[in-house]
């Protein structure tokens, strides 16, 4: 056990950040104030989590783990509500890092975020996504005092708020395992949807909607001094794991209720998602695709991965092993029964039934990505706005996958308003003759519309793909073909669209190649170190010229790409970008 230090009370001033949020927390209007005590239990729940997977991994950790469990105390006449764990807690250095400051990429963005809001469900949710419940609790109360000890340690902390821009920190002897949070309670306003939290019943039915699922018991202690509280300590919560139970034995708003806890949510997700895994490895899987996409969803440092569990043991959060990285926005629990509670992050890289995991688990999600798309196109097309660019990933870096990716590909088209398409729907409509599927990219739909390469396509009126993400660059090139069609940009190489009746012949053609003859050369000579070569074309039906690739060259944006990917900016060998330019008139 750590030796304990005497340590001063001390007032600190909030990080400007945190002293925003608390500032948005406390004056802004929410629709639903009892979101703080989802988030406060939340928190306990992960301290125990915590706790238990350190002790299982260091037996001789000095830690209490006989009879793990969250605490809610009533106090009616002090109006007080205390929400306690016996978990991990929190050292008093761990105490000014994590409450006073909100040390988090994306921090201005998330506030941003947050002031945008335009609903208070949607504000509070953000604050759950973020990761900083605890601050819910200045929805509710005028003062906040924290009070915990960390595992293995002798000394205490204390931590006191009332949310003006300042806080107080002192040691504390009195302090038991784990952490307690109290609540100094504002009047109950009606009107402002401010409920009395000092009421048993409102407390029950809180954690009934929101926390019925958390695993550890959620008991009721302490006298609440208005007539309708329990003689003793009661356990308000089923602690039934979802992901065990028949899906006929779970309604759907529990299914919502346990997505926003572990995914940290408002929201309802898009699509729930449960496996059953039997035989020689036995897991049961329950993965929620989210109806939107993180603003950090492309960031490096993007925490991606579900949560394992191990025989019901919470083993870790982020288990990237078990979905691809094109995979990252799914969120869930994976519960394995033949895997060790000892198990690292290294160990499941290598793991075969890992690996046989994540094989299932992503055919089952790329499955019903299938069926929704084929029964409620609405939905898949809420779907395909947030994750269609991070699923395209996977055309790239997954082949063994590619087939069923591609079924539930969608792509806006010259010949759809808003609406998208499957390459098979492409393939369906394309007329006869036709021996390419066409596509062209761009970086808006706007500079597509504008691109002279797509002159002749409109005026013959055959289909093109219209792609706007980075992805799409790699992806087509990587793909290649679909059902014996090659994919081809209209901006390549040389296009024969067929005859048309007002097409020139060929004596007029060789005349007019004459009559240009010299403008032609006087172009050639003073464009020669920018393209490969200037010709008449016959592609253009409004433009004057247009910049032509030939079929296997980069293009423009790939260029740009590899080249801010080269040492210190340099250009990269083999994306020059007057190799093979030709420019049509």
């Amino acid at each position: 056990m750590r030796e304990s230090r005497i340590m001063p009370t001390e007032t600190f001033e909030f990080q400007v950040e945190a002293r925003q949020l608390l500032q948005l927390m406390i004056h802004s209007v929410y629709s639903d104030k009892d979101v703080f005590l989802r988030e406060l239990v939340s928190n306990a729940s992960d301290a125990l989590d915590k706790l238990r997977l350190a002790k299982l991994r260091d037996d001789s950790l000095d830690a209490d783990v006989s009879d793990l469990h969250i605490e809610l105390e009533i106090d009616k006449d002090a109006r007080t509500l205390t929400v306690r764990d016996n978990g991990v807690g929190m050292s008093y250095d761990e105490v000014g890092q994590l409450i006073g400051t909100i040390a988090h990429s994306g921090t201005a963005e998330f506030l941003r975020e947050l002031r945008e809001a335009q609903d208070g469900a949607g504000a509070e949710g953000l604050i759950g996504q973020f990761g900083v419940g605890f601050y819910s609790g200045f929805m509710v109360a005028d003062e906040v005092t924290l009070l915990t000890r960390r595992a293995g340690e002798r000394q205490g902390t204390r931590w006191t708020s009332r949310g003006e821009g300042t806080y107080t920190l002192e040691t504390a002897d009195d302090a038991p395992q784990g952490t307690s949070v109290t609540l100094h309670l504002k009047p109950a306003d009606p009107d402002n949807r401010l409920n009395d939290y000092t009421s048993v019943w409102t407390v029950k039915e809180i954690v009934k909607r929101y926390s019925d699922f958390i695993t550890w018991p959620i008991r009721l202690v302490g006298e609440t001094g208005d007539g309708d509280g329990a003689a003793g300590p009661e356990t308000l919560n089923s602690m039934k794991a979802l992901w065990a139970r028949s899906r006929d034995e779970v309604s759907e708003e529990e299914y919502h209720e346990l997505y926003k806890h572990i995914g940290h949510d408002w929201r309802e997700p898009l699509e729930t998602i449960q496996l059953n895994a039997e035989g020689t490895f036995e897991y049961q899987a329950l993965l929620f695709v989210p109806s939107h996409a993180p603003h950090d969803l492309f960031n490096q440092n993007f925490k991606r991965g579900v949560q394992l569990y191990v025989k019901r043991v919470f083993i870790m959060d982020d288990c990237e092993a078990l979905l691809p990285p094109y995979l990252r926005f799914v969120k869930g629990v994976v519960d394995a029964q033949d895997l060790s509670l000892n198990v690292s992050r290294e160990i499941l890289q290598q793991d075969r039934h890992i690996a046989m995991m994540q094989r299932r688990l992503t055919k089952k999600t790329l499955s019903s990505l299938k069926a929704m798309r084929a029964n409620d196109a609405e939905r898949y097309a809420t779907f395909w706005r947030e994750f269609g660019a991070v699923l395209k990933e996977g055309l790239i870096t997954d082949p063994d996958n590619r087939d069923a990716l591609l079924a539930v590909a969608s792509f806006t088209t010259t010949h759809e308003d808003g609406a998208t398409v499957t390459l098979g729907q492409y393939l369906e409509r394309m007329p006869e003759g036709q021996d390419a599927i066409w596509f062209v990219t761009g970086e808006s739909r706007e500079s597509i519309d504008n691109s002279p390469h797509m002159e002749a396509f409109r005026e013959r009126g055959i289909e093109v793909l219209l792609l706007t993400d980075p992805v799409d660059e790699v992806w087509v090139d990587a793909v290649g073909e679909y059902e014996g069609k090659p994919l081809r940009s209209i901006a390549k190489g040389e296009i024969d669209l067929g005859a048309r009746e007002e097409d020139r012949s060929e004596g007029e053609r060789e005349q007019q190649a004459e009559e240009y003859a010299g403008l032609l050369g006087w172009m050639r000579e003073r464009l020669d170190e920018e393209v490969k070569e200037v010709r008449l074309s016959t592609r253009l039906t409004v433009s004057p010229a247009c910049l032509v690739a030939d079929a296997n060259d980069l293009t423009p944006a790939l260029e740009n790409m590899y080249r801010g990917h080269g040492p210190g900016g340099t250009r990269v060998p083999g994306a020059s970008s007057n190799s093979t330019r030709t420019t049509r008139w």
